[in-house]
């Protein structure tokens, strides 16, 4: 991997151990990196926030996602994915925080000249009292090297919401221990301005001269999918007709299963929804044959009485073979991630998109009991729901269907499948 140092001098000393290891944005790398240099770092980033994001959903304390963090690591609207970019940022930066001595926190405080100072011995004296109560009420005794610093309440709102700190004339008394409390709101304040004076100095100037470079890269990682394209079925499987009803019972995420019982029920399908679904049992292996005869059996109940023969293979089967790269710019087109799924926008007599956002929760309740969804993974299901995890969501569906757990979390319904088949399978094996 080819780095090459910038001749500007680094802010700050090099030799420090602390610097390198965390960061509070104040200014840009000292360094010239190699745009597919850049692209990897950048993916790799995204994938442990990713990580965090999915833990944290999921209910998972900060310090019980060290494993996924380290493993993750080595392996929406522009407003809202700069939201979740701040806050996943943030939270890494918290357990990184923690992870430091109270001696290197205290280092990294000063190195990155935070406005905090550790209290006088006179000053704690006078306090002493009040701040034992409040160390006993969370179980955090004193001992007489803890150390307190004072800040402006609004600046520590977690702790002043849990009623863990003592705040005495709009100043909070802050414990060494608690001080990642502090670091983390100046941090998230810095890379917030950050990020606002990147967008406009990207949108102002770089964004068009570097229009056929950097430009397709940064639009690429904004769409938050970082997985298989699926656009080849997995080591050459593939999908027979006479067992596609099957596997759609058993394997098919809800998005897809969804589409497909309409389409047996209806016979027909609109674009947005034959896009989805066509492009999905393309990933799972459906040969462009079977899939020209599938949609031609399917439309011949409804559709061709209306259209007829020719007109379907003039329209809805060239749209087919476009969709497997066999017409137009022979693009080989790939099948729909999570991310793109979700932000779809169906319209009435439409059925494809996201169930799990829009569908109604009573739609949404009947469509898991059909799945085999039942009590509290359903109630589970919808709490993540209500709560905008989409993902999350169809992750504990296809746990409690499979009866097993998923960590890596769904990115996308072609993977639902793979991972469904694959437990099928060894199931099968081990019978």
């Amino acid at each position: 991997m080819e780095i090459v140092r910038s001749q500007r001098e680094p802010t700050h000393s090099a030799a420090s151990t602390t610097s390198a290891k965390l960061s509070f944005y104040r200014s840009a790398p000292a360094l010239e990196v190699r745009l597919e240099d850049f692209e990897l770092y950048a993916i790799d980033r995204l994938r442990v926030l990713q990580g965090i994001s999915d833990g944290l959903s999921r209910g998972k304390k900060p310090e019980e996602m060290e494993k996924l963090v380290l493993l993750l690591s080595t392996s929406p609207p522009r407003d809202e994915l700069r939201k979740w970019f701040l806050s996943m940022e943030t939270s890494l930066f918290r357990y990184r925080f923690r992870l430091e001595s109270p001696e290197s926190q205290r280092s990294l405080m000063s190195e990155f000249q935070l406005p905090y100072k550790a209290i006088s011995r006179a000053e704690f004296e006078t306090v002493k009292e009040k701040l034992n109560q409040v160390a006993r009420s969370i179980g955090q005794p004193l001992n007489a090297d803890t150390l307190f610093f004072k800040a402006p309440f609004e600046e520590v709102p977690e702790l002043f919401a849990g009623r863990r700190v003592f705040l005495q004339k709009g100043f909070a008394y802050v414990a060494m221990h608690q001080v990642v409390s502090l670091v983390a709101t100046q941090f998230r304040s810095n890379l917030s301005k950050c990020l606002v004076l990147t967008n406009r100095k990207w949108t102002s100037t770089i964004r068009d001269t570097e229009r056929d470079r950097l430009a397709p890269i940064i639009e690429a990682l904004s769409t938050g999918y970082l997985g298989p394209d699926y656009s080849q079925p997995k080591n050459s499987a593939e999908i027979s007709l006479k067992d596609i009803n099957g596997q759609a019972s058993s394997s098919f995420p809800l998005c897809m299963r969804h589409l497909f019982d309409k389409l047996r029920e209806t016979h027909h399908l609109k674009h947005g929804g034959r896009m989805q679904l066509g492009l999905f049992l393309k990933g799972v292996g459906l040969r462009l044959e079977d899939a020209l005869l599938f949609w031609k059996s399917e439309f011949s109940q409804k559709v061709l009485q209306i259209v007829g023969a020719e007109r379907f293979d003039k329209e809805y089967a060239y749209s087919i073979r476009h969709n497997y790269g066999k017409e137009g710019k022979r693009t080989d087109y790939t099948p729909y991630s999570c991310q793109k799924v979700i932000s779809s926008t169906p319209s009435t007599g439409d059925h494809h998109g996201c169930p799990y956002r829009h569908f109604s929760e009573e739609n949404l309740r009947a469509a898991l009991t059909k799945m085999g969804v039942c009590g509290r993974s359903v109630d589970g299901i919808l709490d993540k729901v209500r709560n905008k995890h989409y993902q999350i969501a169809c992750t504990l569906t296809f746990e409690a269907i499979h009866d097993a757990p998923y960590d890596s979390g769904i990115n996308h319904p072609n993977q639902y499948f793979d991972a469904s088949r694959k437990i099928l399978q060894n199931k099968m094996e081990s019978t």
